[in-house]
């Protein structure tokens, strides 16, 4: 998306940038975890943990910050303009589990919120092995059962390289109810910009691709607060009924509520 988000404000204002998705940058020094610094750190072998470990965060863990801590120990900023990062995503990702596991038990068991670092691993990894221990870690109940029917990834579109770090980010809901059918539907807020990636993705988790419908974005800024609100509105549905028809899936009417989510990040404080 780089004729969107990929291109600085006018006027020397780079602010956005500071805040821009960083689950591809493969250094040390970023506020995210790039793929190859997974590797060097050895984040790959936490996909083996149960998934109550895996939820933690670890993952998008930054370099230097405590084993076992979920987000930065200072407070998440987000601007009325910035890029959200893997740290935003997790920590919300991570208040939205809570509230799931309080308010329905059971659909947080089948449920699975995949942190930035987890969904990069699995759609860049080239090796076989990797990947299908990364996904076990991820589906499996710390029973060896797999109990996920539902995974939802967000989708960046780095690449393993300093190349691209990453301008935009669109949601995947993996439905593996049916394993014989496996539905991935995507929901891009900016023109389908990051369709190649999520196909990469869905192939990866061996479910065929749908595109489904979400508003359309109106600026270069929001497209993580869309994610953010369509994987709550979707949890929210499934809460409802778990029918998976057009009119549950649809989301033409979604807003982006950048506000309510700097209030999320504001009072989230980790366990």
């Amino acid at each position: 998306m780089a004729d969107v988000e990929g291109v600085p404000k006018q006027g020397g204002d780079t602010s956005s940038l500071n805040g821009a998705s960083t689950s591809a940058i493969p250094t040390k020094s970023s506020k995210g975890c790039g793929l190859w610094w997974c590797f060097k750190s050895a984040f790959a072998k936490s996909f083996r943990r149960s998934r109550r470990e895996t939820s933690a965060g670890r993952l998008d863990q930054p370099a230097g910050q405590p084993a076992g801590s979920r987000i930065p120990p200072q407070p998440l900023q987000l601007g009325p303009e910035d890029w959200l990062g893997d740290e935003h995503i997790t920590a919300d990702y991570t208040l939205l589990e809570r509230e799931l596991q309080s308010d329905n038990p059971d659909l947080a068991a089948r449920t699975r919120l995949l942190r930035p670092a987890q969904a990069h691993l699995l759609r860049l990894t080239e090796d076989d092995l990797i990947r299908q221990d990364a996904l076990w870690g991820i589906i499996e109940d710390g029973n060896n059962n797999d109990t996920a029917n539902y995974l939802f990834l967000p989708v960046n579109d780095g690449s393993s390289d300093k190349s691209n770090d990453g301008t935009h980010w669109s949601l995947l809901l993996v439905d593996r109810r049916d394993p014989g059918a496996v539905v991935a539907y995507h929901y891009d807020s900016f023109r389908k910009s990051n369709s190649a990636k999520a196909n990469q993705l869905a192939a990866r988790l061996g479910a065929s691709l749908q595109t489904a419908s979400i508003t359309e974005q109106r600026n270069h800024y929001d497209c993580g607060v869309f994610v953010l609100d369509a994987t709550r509105a979707l949890v929210g549905r499934l809460a409802q009924t778990e029918r998976t028809d057009d009119e549950l899936l649809r989301l033409d009417n979604l807003v982006a509520n950048r506000r309510a989510l700097q209030d999320r990040l504001s009072a989230y404080a980790p366990l």
